[in-house]
């Protein structure tokens, strides 16, 4: 991303929060990076340096500032200029492959050699793949230190460090302190924990809920205006609106194991779409005759996306040729017929979605579901493997998922944008885009979307909220339940 230094100081002087976590503001004179936001005073034009990502200003010496907190900033942006290499392997470090694998295996996952890899690492963010990574680790660690009393080896567990010493050795160098000296209080050591997951606003948080809402599976989720609430394997977890444009997550109550509090946080950051850049977002699509009305009049609107793969593509073959409210109420029995119980049961809370072990050969013609569909289901679930490999590309993604039985272009694009976060995932198939569009072909509506890209699916998501026909498919036989 090429950054241009005269408009990010006029965002810094106004401190403009639409271009928070866009980019960092570093001072010369006190060696501290911050946020547009910053309540400090502005320092004078000749003493900056901006950068696109946290980890570049860390690289070149700069340290958090302590006022506005970098590490509490939104996620680094989805797409990053015009490198589509660089915005897939950005968004697979977040996913923690790196974590896990090494820059030769990231690159070889996004058609790049590492040395390769590299240098669009320095073209585009200013820094290394390893040090997104580094700075990624330490931030949520950061987090994790105000959020718990945990030991210190816990925190580092929990934010993916191999060894104590090397979390300490990363805290110094990012942050300049210990974690002993950053932890100023002692966070919660009760059975709940709270995490401020921050966005760029504006943000349509009504829009969002009413349709997790209209979807909540009875006795898996319970949504109203105030939260989203679901059973997970860790016991219970509840998003909520919270100040200074964040959501917050709460889990109750938490069981400790190893680096699960990072990927959960990221997957909540995907299904509420925090990481998305409305002003970048609003500036590609505005200007369409088409969009344009939709973007201006809301530009806060986001993805709807899904907790998990495998119970977001059982929930679209339930709706197969129903309504949404039928599907939701096939989602119910399924669950409480195959679903283990919560193991924090409350407000009408019971039952985890069920595993793809179970669902293999359960009878689920039992609660009303044909034998078609029924087998549908548990061929999935059979293939549950192609739903847990990380995504390379869109396109890869689709191939691949397309590989499932009752599985066409237009469930696979749903998949594509609810449960993996795909920003130009595009179902031009369904019926509803092609009427809001005024194109009756498929061929010619997905080409008139070319237009559009990277960002079809926020494209997907106004065309739908601006026609009066509901987000209903006609192909793949699936609705979007």
């Amino acid at each position: 991303m090429v950054l241009d230094e005269d408009t990010c100081y006029r965002a810094a002087r106004s401190r403009d929060a639409r271009f928070d976590g866009r980019f960092f503001t570093a001072v010369k004179t006190t060696g501290v990076y911050c946020r547009p936001i910053c309540p400090a005073r502005t320092p004078l034009r000749k003493n900056v340096r901006f950068f696109v990502c946290a980890a570049a200003a860390e690289e070149a010496g700069f340290r958090p500032c302590r006022r506005c907190r970098p590490d509490t900033a939104p996620g680094t942006p989805a797409w990053i200029g015009p490198s589509a290499v660089v915005s897939r392997a950005v968004r697979l470090i977040e996913r923690g492959v790196l974590d896990e694998a090494s820059v030769d295996d990231l690159a070889g996952r996004v058609g790049l050699g590492s040395r390769q890899l590299r240098r669009l690492f320095a073209e585009h963010l200013g820094t290394s793949p390893l040090l997104v990574a580094r700075s990624r680790r330490a931030h949520f660690a950061r987090l994790l230190l105000d959020a718990t009393a945990w030991p210190m080896t816990q925190v580092a567990q929990e934010a993916g460090f191999r060894s104590l010493r090397r979390f300490n050795e990363v805290m110094l160098a990012v942050f300049h302190r210990t974690p002993s000296e950053l932890r100023r209080r002692g966070g919660a050591d009760g059975p709940a924990i709270t995490l401020r997951l921050a966005y760029r606003p504006p943000y349509d948080w009504p829009a969002l809920v009413a349709f997790l809402g209209a979807r909540a599976i009875p006795g898996l989720e319970a949504v109203d205006a105030g939260g989203y609430r679901r059973a997970v394997e860790n016991g219970r977890l509840e998003v909520r609106p919270d100040r200074g444009n964040a959501l917050a997550l709460t889990l109750t109550p938490f069981r400790r194991e190893r680096g699960e509090l990072l990927e959960i946080a990221g997957r909540v950051r995907r299904m509420f779409d925090l990481d998305a850049d409305p002003l970048q977002i609003t500036g590609a699509l505005a200007a369409d005759p088409l969009l344009g009305p939709s973007v201006r009049a809301r530009p806060g609107l986001r993805i709807p996306g899904a907790w998990d793969p495998f119970e977001t593509c059982v929930r679209a073959i339930l709706g197969q040729q129903v309504s949404v409210r039928a599907a939701t109420t096939f989602a119910g029995r399924l669950v409480e017929a195959f679903g283990a119980p919560s193991p924090a049961p409350a407000d009408g809370i019971t039952h985890l979605f069920p595993t793809p072990e179970r669902l293999e050969s359960a009878a689920l013609e039992k609660i009303g579901l044909t034998r078609a569909r029924a087998e549908s289901i548990r061929c999935v679930a059979r293939s549950a493997q192609v739903l847990r490999q990380r995504p390379e590309s869109l396109e890869g993604l689709v191939d691949r998922l397309r590989t499932l039985p009752g599985v066409g272009p237009w469930t696979a694009h749903y998949l594509a944008m609810r449960a993996f976060g795909e920003v130009d995932a595009f179902p031009s198939g369904d019926l509803g885009l092609r009427k809001a569009a005024r194109e009756p072909l498929p061929a010619a509506l997905e080409q008139r979307s070319t237009a559009w890209r990277p960002w079809r699916a926020y494209a997907a998501i106004h065309l739908w909220s601006s026609s009066s026909v509901p987000l209903e498919p006609t192909h793949d036989r699936a609705v979007a339940s």
